[in-house]
């Protein structure tokens, strides 16, 4: 049964962004400045747009935290949209200064972008209606929440990063990355490149789209270290834990492919390539040589790093517009701009640390149980106790 439960609110260009998680365990202290530092990385990245100047994410909590510390009922927080000062007559939320948002209107839909099918679902003429929620904005609201998720997992020793594999052909076919690649990059880079070496021909590859107006896609990936053995479960198909992440991922603007492992990899190959071989741990409990798998098999954590590469399409607003057809002639138009970014590559990693966060602190909690931090802690000395016990124990048939 699922416990953690996310719920954002909020449109780009509106008085800001809400979040409401609920489930989170009492008694789990907040670290502000892990909070701070997730808002500030999902700024961060080269081929940013001019939004990211103006913004600066303070998340103020209002709600579920007391002195520092969850109350186990539901977190409310709140990010200031501070942008809205300018677009309050195009956006506000009770009354609209007519004229303005009519020279707003966007009546051009991007493709690639949710304009038309969103139109044709909610049968608006304005087709702002639909980009506003549609905006990749709304993630600050998921990595504000993510954080508190990866303050949980910290509290068990679960770390989780991620970087740029590639951007555009730059890098396109290499290796997954162990969680060793991740602690050597420099999480600061323009491009917060796995590979160092290529970071240079990946920003000469920004300077260009940015350039010829055009935009760039590519691929980041996460893993999650120290994530313990049992979470997730074979038995039913939504509770496996790969589809679960897979979902949570695929749901990040403009990600349109999800692969666990080197599953790309092992789907060219033979069997005999593709599976991880399981050998006695002399420190106890099993290891494995590979982790072509990324940590999951059947639905369920290994114990091996938890390896999840997200596939990031180039962004569907371009400055020199796409054929499209205006909403109010019928005739052929080139798509409507709306300031954007070239590449939000380093951002997409950290909005899917934050889904892969808040993925695992569901898993982790359906695994403990409890309602308080002290339980959990209890249930999970206990658990790691018995699994250290395994094979020898009266439930190992």
């Amino acid at each position: 049964m699922r416990r953690l439960r996310l719920t954002t609110a909020g449109e780009s260009h509106g008085p800001g962004l809400h979040a409401t998680l609920a489930g989170m365990p009492a008694g789990l202290r907040v670290d502000r400045a892990e909070l701070d530092l997730q808002m500030r990385r999902r700024m961060h990245g080269y081929g940013r747009g001019h939004r990211m100047q103006i913004e600066s994410d303070r998340v103020e909590i209002r709600a579920g935290v007391r002195g520092g510390e969850t109350l186990g009922s539901p977190i409310g927080l709140w990010i200031e949209n501070r942008d809205y000062a300018n677009w309050r007559g195009v956006m506000g939320p009770e009354a609209l200064d007519e004229k303005r948002a009519e020279l707003r209107r966007l009546r051009a839909p991007r493709p690639g972008h949710a304009d038309l099918a969103g139109g044709l679902k909610y049968l608006r003429r304005d087709l702002r209606d639909v980009l506003e929620r549609a905006s990749a904005r709304e993630t600050a609201a998921r990595v504000a929440a993510g954080a508190f998720a990866r303050m949980l997992l910290a509290a068990f020793g679960i770390e989780i990063g991620s970087g740029v594999r590639s951007l555009g052909p730059v890098g396109a076919g290499a290796p997954p990355p162990a969680w060793e690649d991740l602690t050597g990059m420099d999480d600061a880079s323009p491009l917060r490149a796995i590979d160092p070496a290529l970071e240079p021909a990946m920003i000469a590859l920004v300077d260009e789209a940015m350039k010829s107006g055009d935009t760039l896609g590519g691929a980041v990936t996460v893993v999650a270290h120290h994530v313990p053995p049992g979470l997730g479960s074979h038995t039913h198909w939504d509770e496996k834990l790969d589809g679960r992440l897979a979902r949570a991922v695929m749901s990040v603007p403009a990600v349109k492919a999800v692969e666990i492992g080197d599953a790309l990899a092992a789907s060219a190959g033979f069997g005999s390539a593709a599976h991880d071989p399981i050998a006695l741990d002399p420190k106890g409990g099993f290891s494995r040589p590979s982790n072509h798998a990324g940590g999951l098999e059947g639905g369920v954590t290994n114990g091996e790093d938890v390896v999840v590469t997200a596939y990031k399409k180039p962004i569907s607003t371009l400055r020199r517009g796409l054929p499209s057809v205006d909403l109010d002639t019928l005739e052929p138009r080139e798509s409507q701009y709306e300031r954007s970014d070239v590449t939000a590559l380093p951002a997409a990693g950290v909005i899917a640390e934050a889904m892969v966060a808040l993925v695992l602190a569901d898993a982790l909690l359906e695994k403990l149980g409890g309602d308080s931090m002290t339980e959990l802690q209890a249930h999970w000395t206990a658990t790691r106790a018995l699994q250290a016990e395994w094979p020898g124990g009266r439930d190992s048939g």
